[in-house]
């Protein structure tokens, strides 16, 4: 005898990609709701009351970077949710995989329904090859510009960076240093177009001479926030490309003698557990669900679903903390005005 396990309405929601309101009304028999999505709500709440997965191909997903904080929830998020739809998954993860192409890393696997890669350094032409051997894929948080018909999930990063920069220039902060991240990254560009449009809208035009791009890592941030605090006239605030560039930056700031925030505010980007450990004002990814939504549009594609939406673009969230606050009263550029 199978056992049966109490399912609840958001489980079935995150099993078919349904709304809870949707999955609510299917279950009590609503006349609004098709018989098709009635089918695929009951079939799915049985098949997560017995826990028989009917497995219908594996899903293999590809990660080509070490699966630190970042990437390791972006993965796991992705393997419980395809573990709820009853799929296997292959995955194949590491720096060393960038050095092989994405179509030689999957060819030879047998049995594989669909993928999904994540930040993947293959051009878009990679992946409309992939595309055009019929095989349903959906990439995590784009690193160059995507073909138009090629479904994707990412989070607001232009948003997200105004809305850090917009918080400074709030405080009064107008000198402020940028730590971008690699110039041919999508969500580089992305970045710096939210805290140039912050400035804007209090009318003052970005500097150059304030913009350092680097690969984003503690030690870059360090290198990077060194030559910006080493100029003659420093920033009052450094805007970090993600919490590891930030935490480079309370490097070069501490050896300096510079206390954050009272003599240089500092923000990052992701909300990782570094930036709560230290205070850090940053924004928040919504990082497990850009996975659970990548494992829902993949399931759409491969039960042959139209989708409403190609790119999805999640909510970030501006968290504020200790490491931000007025410029100090001394500064050159705040005593001018």
């Amino acid at each position: 005898m199978t056992d049966r396990r109490r399912v609840t309405v958001r489980d079935i929601a995150s099993a078919t990609g349904l709304s809870i309101a949707t999955v609510s009304r299917a279950l009590n028999g609503h006349a609004t709701v098709t018989e098709a999505t009635r089918t695929v709500v009951n079939e799915a709440a049985e098949r997560l009351r017995t826990g028989s997965h009917s497995f219908r191909g594996t899903v293999f997903v590809r990660c080509p970077y070490i699966l630190t904080d970042y990437f390791g929830l972006i993965v796991s998020s992705i393997a419980e949710t395809l573990s709820l739809h009853g799929r296997q998954l292959v995955l194949t993860a590491g720096e060393a995989a960038q050095r092989t192409p994405l179509l030689a890393d999957l060819s030879g696997r047998q049995g594989v329904a669909g993928v999904i890669v994540i930040l993947p350094p293959e051009p878009g032409s990679a992946l409309l090859e992939l595309q055009g051997r019929g095989v349903p894929f959906v990439v995590v948080d784009p690193r160059t510009t995507l073909p138009r018909d090629i479904v994707s999930v990412s989070a607001a990063h232009f948003a997200g960076a105004r809305a850090l920069t917009g918080h400074l220039v709030g405080l009064g902060h107008r000198r402020i240093g940028v730590i971008g991240g690699p110039t041919e990254w999508l969500v580089s560009d992305a970045r710096l177009a939210g805290h140039n449009a912050a400035l804007a809208d209090v009318g003052v035009l970005p500097s150059p001479s304030l913009l350092r791009t680097v690969e984003p890592t503690t030690s870059q941030g360090y290198v990077a926030a060194s030559s910006l605090l080493d100029l003659p006239t420093r920033p009052t605030a450094l805007v970090c490309f993600n919490d590891k560039v930030a935490v480079g930056a309370l490097r070069a700031a501490l050896e300096r003698g510079l206390r954050v925030p009272a003599d240089l505010s500092v923000t990052g980007f992701d909300d990782l557990d570094l930036a709560q450990a230290t205070g850090l004002t940053t924004v928040r990814q919504p990082l497990q669900e850009m996975g659970r939504m990548a494992v829902t549009l993949l399931i759409r594609l491969l039960d042959r679903h139209e989708l409403d939406a190609l790119h999805v673009e999640l909510a970030t969230e501006l968290v504020v903390r200790t490491s931000t606050a007025p410029p100090p009263s001394d500064h050159p550029v705040t005593r001018s005005g």
